[in-house]
């Protein structure tokens, strides 16, 4: 039996309209305790291209710029079996308590999940009657391979939820 990691609480608060979906911390973000800490996964680079910012390392104002941009992150699974860091070696997910996340925060105006895992998951949680768009965005994972360019394009998308009340 492979040891069971567990997901981060969610970084989200009252002003939060975009909640950005994960599928659970891979290897390095577990170690590090930091949400998207692989040095070659794009999740940071991306936001702070797209709010104009100045790219740091520095985690807590990394967290500072995704709250001031009213982004709140979380992952679909709140535990699992997984051998390394890959979505396709997780095994016997048990689900976070979405639905109940947005009830307590309704300023929540969108869904981008982070890779198609993420994705098929909140699909398969939520079923069809569903009131919060949900968006696939290409994963920021080094290995999903379409340019850095090609992802910022796509997730631009969340630009536009940006101005909506």
């Amino acid at each position: 039996m492979q040891n069971r990691i567990s997901s981060f609480a969610p970084i989200i608060n009252q002003d939060s309209k975009i909640l950005i979906l994960g599928s659970i911390p891979g290897v390095k973000s577990l170690e590090m305790q930091q949400y998207y800490a692989h040095p070659q996964n794009k999740f940071w680079r991306i936001i702070f291209e797209l709010f104009q910012e100045e790219f740091t390392e520095d985690y807590n104002q990394r967290i500072q710029v995704i709250q001031q941009n009213r982004i709140a992150l979380w992952d679909v699974i709140d535990s699992c079996e997984r051998k390394g860091s890959l979505d396709s070696e997780i095994r016997n997910e048990e689900a976070n308590q979405i639905p109940e996340l947005l009830k307590e925060y309704p300023n929540i105006k969108a869904i981008f999940c982070n890779g198609g895992k993420s994705y098929k998951s909140l699909k398969k949680m939520l079923g069809k009657d569903f009131q919060v768009p949900i968006h696939l965005m290409p994963s920021t994972s080094p290995l999903h391979t379409i340019s850095f360019e090609r992802k910022i394009e796509k997730w631009k998308l969340i630009l536009t939820f940006m101005d909506k009340d």
